[in-house]
């Protein structure tokens, strides 16, 4: 692993700390579709109803958002 690396995966888990739980979430599907990986949580009963509900309250978060 290059020093490069190594750095970009300390900032990487930094700001990983910052996230919530639904962030994390989400960022862990994106990291995974990047590298082509299917995983089973994507399957999970947890992560569909959260996957329904963000769909189903869009604009409510999108107004909480912009207020």
């Amino acid at each position: 692993m290059t020093t490069a690396t190594a750095t970009l995966k300390a900032q990487i888990l930094a700001e990983l700390d910052q996230l919530s739980a639904e962030a994390l979430a989400e960022t862990l599907a994106y990291v995974k579709a990047q590298r082509g990986s299917t995983d089973e949580t994507q399957d999970s009963p947890f992560l569909q109803a959260y996957q329904r509900s963000k769909q189903k309250r869009a604009e409510v978060y999108r107004r909480l958002a912009d207020s």
